[in-house]
């Protein structure tokens, strides 16, 4: 028997690229640097050197495909055609490996314990940033996809994405020009200086201006700096506060006595983590601007599902974008379904409540759909999305299609599935696939969950130990036959 060879791990991660588009109305600008998506890893080794590696393909291609179908609805909710929105996809090739690398920029985390994106992380990742695109070019959207990074010399004439507004289009760019005007003696208005300062540059806030001309108009003392001091006080980062204000421009434009700090207040009596306010204000700038009625509704909803007060305090501050669902069109349809194949539904929204913003028919179906073509009963499946509430959020075509076929090749029933379905959350290139080819070459055998769910460390030692384990069992004459090997 071969002796155990040590595993490359990749325990850190560090995408490359966080560029965001500036440009005037009818001059796009974009970052001359092309974007990569190469990845750092860190290496465990005692040198602390770092080794260049690129992404796997399989992962990379899966991705894109995602990306390629984030941005095929969205364009078409704009108002595109099938084949436009579709022609646009085939000449934008570079601009989606630009989402792409800001998947990665923007999940770092999950890619260090070799776990993949689910398709609402991708959603929620890609989404506000292509609104933010739209806000700023208008009905350039279509040619800042087509031309990225190099903007068309002339306009072209293109579909409009939306209908232009010619009072709207007036006062972004009075707004616009009052962000970038200067005194006597070539300084800007104080507000701008101030967010300078803070790390956005004169693009970006012409960008948010563009989307809210009335932030052009808000004053630094009496606005934007209280906001601003009362989200550092709460803990949050310097750093972060220009994605903030990026994110949601009107929080300073809500008074902090009337409306910021009692929004705080009713959410914290509902079990809030008060210690968590930065992470929760980061995720989820809309919150604190939501009605009271809203989050009730939505607390209501909870409750009524079985969640306690405590969990329902948890959820809101791991997950605060549970509260942008529509009760009635969303979140009570999603329960009945999951309801139908068994599932626990407190459980579920505890564990995984963005799988409730999925769609039935265009999500959980054919996920459903897929499980029972390949002999699973629905008692199992309910048993799986019990297990792994993640499960549902994962790409059908992107992932589990993928994961499926290389799990036919491994030696496990399929009953294996049903008690380790997180086995489609591990990355088939970096976790599964190595993985499984160290317990072949030591000609042992793990349990599914032994196989990807062990730390490193952990994981070689069950190798070995079930390598001690069957040499007892040889005869003496293989024992020191084996010992040569070694």
């Amino acid at each position: 028997m071969r002796a155990f060879c040590a595993i490359s791990s990749a325990e850190q991660l560090s995408f490359l690229s966080k560029g965001i588009f500036t440009s005037a109305r009818t001059q796009l600008s974009f970052p001359a640097k092309q974007f990569s998506c190469q990845a750092n890893f860190t290496d465990s080794g005692t040198d602390g050197s770092f080794n260049l590696k690129v992404v796997p393909p399989a992962l990379l291609a899966a991705e894109k495909e995602e990306a390629k179908a984030v941005l095929t609805l969205f364009l078409k909710k704009q108002g595109l055609s099938n084949a436009v929105a579709s022609r646009t996809i085939n000449k934008s090739d570079p601009f989606i490996d630009h989402l792409v690398s800001r998947l990665h920029s923007v999940h770092k985390s999950r890619y260090l314990v070799g776990r993949e994106l689910t398709t609402l992380e991708i959603r929620d990742a890609l989404n506000p940033y292509l609104e933010s695109l739209l806000e700023e070019h208008g009905n350039f959207m279509v040619d800042v996809a087509e031309n990225f990074p190099n903007p068309p010399v002339k306009e072209k004439t293109i579909l409009p994405v939306s209908q232009p507004n010619p009072t709207l289009d007036s006062k972004k760019l009075k707004a616009m020009s009052r962000v970038s005007e200067t005194d006597s003696a070539g300084k800007l208005r104080p507000h701008v200086l101030y967010l300078i300062e803070l790390g956005m540059d004169l693009e970006q806030i012409k960008g948010i201006t563009q989307r809210f001309p009335s932030f052009a108009y808000y004053s630094l003392e009496g606005k934007i700096k209280p906001v601003v001091e009362f989200l550092l006080d709460l803990g949050v980062p310097k750093s972060d506060i220009p994605t903030i204000l990026m994110k949601r421009p009107q929080l300073c434009g809500i008074s902090l006595s009337e409306n910021l700090i009692p929004t705080m207040a009713f959410l914290e009596n509902l079990g809030v983590d008060k210690k968590q306010w930065a992470k929760v204000i980061y995720r989820l700038p809309h919150l604190l601007t939501y009605s009271q009625q809203k989050v009730k509704t939505t607390v209501e909803f909870l409750n009524e599902m079985g969640l306690s007060a405590e969990s329902i305090g948890k959820i809101l501050t791991r997950s605060p974008t549970i509260i942008s669902y529509s009760v009635e069109d969303k979140l009570r349809p999603t329960a009945e379904y999951f309801r139908s194949l068994g599932v626990d539904i407190a459980t579920l929204l505890y564990r995984s409540p963005q799988t409730f913003g999925l769609s039935i028919e265009a999500n959980l179906k054919p996920m459903t759909e897929f499980f029972l073509e390949r002999g699973y009963s629905i008692e199992e499946i309910g048993t799986m999305i019990s297990r792994y509430g993640a499960l549902y959020t994962f790409s059908l075509s992107g992932n589990l299609i993928t994961k499926w076929e290389f799990f036919l090749t491994m030696d496990y029933p399929k009953s294996e599935l049903v008690k380790f379905p997180q086995y489609f959350g591990y990355s088939l290139e970096e976790r599964i696939k190595p993985r499984y080819a160290q317990m072949k070459e030591c000609g042992v055998s793990l349990l599914l969950n032994q196989l990807l769910s062990l730390s490193y460390s952990d994981f070689k030692k069950a190798l070995e130990k079930k390598m001690k384990k069957m040499e007892k069992m040889l005869p003496d004459k293989d024992k020191s036959s084996n010992s040569d090997d070694l």
